[in-house]
């Protein structure tokens, strides 16, 4: 049992489970990370493991589940044999930066609307695979929020495909999240008062990316063995039946032009990688 709580409270986990609750003057969030059996590329689909790892799962509850597994089940894998992780990450990425500006050797990446290291490529369990993003985590995050509300008769429920990565200047890592379904993954404050009558002027709260930190934290990062994490009795979620919109998910994405660190992007030269060239040939 992992607690954070602003009044004592004390929750009996079952084995395979972490409950982790949040107390706040009467608002109560929990957090049940789910254990499932070591996951092996081409031997179990997603909706295999969902069936077995979530029994029952409660109205107005969001299911977190790590871009790793998606990507296990849906085979969005290479192996160490078959590509170098150098040409894997540029396949990969959108737009690049040259690793020779990394101390590290990292690949600064933008995939997916999202600014990554090494686009999202990973390693770690993967039993000898490179394993990389989900080919469309919105699609996936649409699929299972239909099929486990259809499943459990519920109308309020939301989805978040979650992956970790790093801040600037801050160690360690924390989560993110790719994709979203059956909420709003925004609370706009902008028009409304503060505490003091002013009116906030910039504040977006980005509200499936705090779920997919606490959410990752939750599951752990190493060999805890806990994918899936489900968030329940959560304070103002906006839940919604279906999936987001198109307009929905492009409000969510900035240019690198109008990104408030624009003048730290904009001073690297970014080169095409191959998932780029390949969008501009859809279109």
């Amino acid at each position: 049992m992992v607690g954070f709580c602003s009044d004592v409270s004390i929750i009996t986990a079952p084995i395979g489970a972490v409950f982790v609750t949040l107390t706040q003057i009467g608002d109560i969030m929990n957090i049940t990370a789910v254990k499932t059996p070591k996951l092996v590329v081409g031997t179990v689909s997603l909706f295999e493991v969902l069936d077995d790892a979530l029994p029952t799962i409660s109205e107005g509850s969001i299911v977190a589940i790590t871009s790793k597994i998606v990507s296990i089940c849906e085979g969005s894998v290479m192996g160490h044999a078959d590509i170098t992780k150098d040409d894997l990450v540029i396949r990969e990425s959108d737009q690049y930066v040259s690793a020779a500006l990394s101390a590290y050797n990292f690949h600064f990446t933008v995939t997916n609307h999202t600014l990554i290291p090494m686009a999202g490529v990973d390693e770690s369990n993967g039993d000898g695979h490179y394993i990389l993003w989900p080919r469309d985590a919105q699609a996936t995050a649409n699929s299972v929020r239909k099929y486990l509300a259809d499943k459990h008769g519920l109308t309020q429920l939301g989805v978040i495909i979650t992956d970790s990565t790093s801040r600037p200047l801050r160690r360690g890592t924390s989560g993110i999240a790719l994709a979203h379904s059956g909420f709003k993954a925004t609370r706009d404050y902008v028009g409304t008062p503060d505490l003091f009558g002013r009116p906030f002027g910039v504040t977006l709260a980005d509200v499936s990316g705090g779920l997919a930190a606490a959410a990752v934290l939750a599951m752990g990062e190493g060999t805890e063995q806990t994918p899936l994490c489900v968030l329940s009795d959560m304070p103002s979620i906006d839940f919604q039946t279906g999936d987001p919109s198109p307009d929905e998910l492009a409000e969510r994405n900035i240019t690198i032009e109008d990104d408030l660190f624009a003048p730290f992007l904009t001073a690297v030269e970014w080169h095409k990688g191959s998932r780029g060239e390949s969008d501009e040939q859809r279109t």
